[in-house]
């Protein structure tokens, strides 16, 4: 008797003291760099794949209602998909296994609405995975918090759906070999707290340690409350905080950082690592799910130097390429993705390829006028602040910017992004981008006077990129506008040299 009391007194105790050292060996965030976090930085640039019932109904987001049936690829080809992602020079690939819809590209014992009861029951999931080993690929998981047809996410108890969660994660990680990332989306939809996040994490660690995690919107500018910032605005260290803890990596999708972007977080008073991965789409027209009519993709000039600014300073790009409705990649995005990795340069083994020397950052800029927008002025000196998504606007339809630079550094390239106006589409995600400046000159000064180097006589397009074939050097460069529909507005002038 005596004995059975002394087993049921040390049973719970060597449980507890198990289960504390299994969360002592679950890895937690830091601030630096972990190990998880390294490997992701050494990754650096992967293939985004949308893929599911939305490719059926041209649409982007639906609400769970979309029959099963709707999902019938009749072609479908994973391994196309991470062939291509390999001749492109991606080193992992992002799949999405459930977008906002619910529903499954894997076979899932907790659901009916997943490929299994589908026309075409292929476990894409296993299948992209498979072709991740094949290549030498690391596969990444996508998987929404948001489900908009399973019962128990309308449950009272949010716990109810975490806990349906946390079984879908389970076959996630069990079932599929390593997996490198998981990015998880559509948390605006209730309270940070409501999600188990933490103990997403938990689990994620406890199955696969090397895993990084993160819930887009990750960074927040009070601790506590839902106000955002953007992710161009965080170039001071440990002023923001954590809108989901435990997170790896920062996500704001599709926001571009700052080149001064930095990497110290704030939660209840500690200071963690966190480095950004952007997601671009590869279609012009900014749609993530293929569309049954064929799109054009970006153009290379833009894609280009988008990489080299998404994966500066130890942050990582995530590229959308989404297989059409026959379940293949469409050539001519197929095509795109490759010429990317083969004008950048990108090596198996090697470092990315970077930039050049940007020599414009920061200096004095003065304008011919400055135009009032949203209550606030477009200043000149957004020109070359480093971030994407400030403008300067001339106040008139013709106007210049000047631009100091230290006369003792050349340069042989500039890169223009010009700010463009936005017809949005119908599905309310795809937009088309229309340039207003249509002709501009660019001009240096030389020995006291204004000299021509470049004449553009076509509109912007969504970045410009002009290669000189020497080098330049001078202590003041002008951005003139000779021809615009609007009132011309730019992004950012970068002056690169080149090695």
């Amino acid at each position: 008797m005596k004995l059975l009391k002394l087993k049921f007194f040390f049973l719970p105790l060597l449980l507890l003291v198990l289960n504390n050292f299994v969360s002592a060996q679950i890895q937690q965030p830091s601030a630096k760099p972990s190990a998880a976090q390294q490997a992701m930085i050494k990754r650096g640039y992967g293939m985004f794949i949308h893929f599911g019932v939305n490719t059926f109904t041209d649409s982007e987001w639906s609400d769970g209602t979309t029959p099963v049936d709707k999902y019938n690829p009749t072609k479908l080809d994973c391994d196309q998909w991470v062939r291509v992602a390999k001749d492109a020079g991606f080193r992992y690939v992002l799949l999405v296994t459930k977008h906002h819809d619910g529903f499954c590209l894997w076979d899932s014992k907790y659901t009916t609405y997943d490929v299994a009861s589908s026309p075409v029951k292929t476990d894409v999931v296993r299948a992209v995975s498979d072709a991740c080993k094949k290549y030498g690929l690391q596969f990444a998981v996508y998987y929404s918090l948001w489900d908009r047809h399973d019962s128990s996410y309308t449950n009272k108890d949010p716990q109810v759906y975490v806990n349906y969660m946390l079984k879908q994660l389970t076959e996630l990680f069990t079932n599929y070999g390593p997996i490198g990332e998981l990015w998880l989306d559509g948390g605006w939809d209730r309270k940070p707290s409501d999600w188990g996040v933490d103990q997403v994490y938990a689990l994620v660690k406890k199955l696969q340690p090397m895993c990084v995690m993160s819930v887009n919107h990750t960074i927040v500018n009070e601790e506590g409350k839902r106000h955002y910032t953007r992710p161009s605005n965080m170039t001071e260290d440990n002023k923001y905080f954590f809108q989901y803890f435990p997170s790896e990596f920062r996500l704001w999708d599709p926001a571009i950082v700052t080149r001064f972007d930095k990497k110290q977080y704030l939660h209840e008073g500690k200071s963690y690592y966190l480095p950004f991965e952007h997601t671009i789409c590869l279609s012009k027209r900014w749609n993530w799910f293929e569309k049954s009519q064929p799109l054009p993709a970006r153009d290379l000039d833009e894609l280009q130097e988008l990489f080299y600014w998404c994966t500066y300073n130890d942050n990582c790009l995530v590229v959308d390429v989404a297989p059409d409705n026959t379940g293949r990649i469409r050539e001519h995005m197929a095509n795109t993705v490759i010429e990317l990795g083969k004008r950048t340069g990108i090596t198996p083994g090697k470092p990315l390829p970077q930039n050049g020397k940007f020599i414009s950052f920061n200096t004095p800029v003065a304008a011919s006028s400055v135009d009032t927008a949203e209550g606030k002025r477009l200043e000149a000196s957004a020109v070359n602040d480093g971030k994407l998504d400030s403008r300067w606007q001339s106040a008139d339809t013709l106007g210049f910017v000047e631009m100091e630079l230290d006369a003792k550094e050349s340069f042989n390239k500039i890169t223009i992004f010009e700010y463009q106006d936005v017809e949005e589409l119908p599905d309310g995600f795809s937009q088309i981008r229309k340039p207003r400046i249509q002709q501009y000159s660019i001009d240096i000064l030389k020995d006291g006077e204004w000299q021509s180097i470049y004449l553009g006589d076509e509109p912007m397009s969504d970045c410009k990129v002009i290669r000189f074939p020497h080098s330049y050097s001078t202590s003041k460069l002008r951005f003139k506008v000779l021809k615009a529909t609007g009132r011309p507005s730019i992004n950012e002038i970068c002056v690169i040299k080149m090695p």
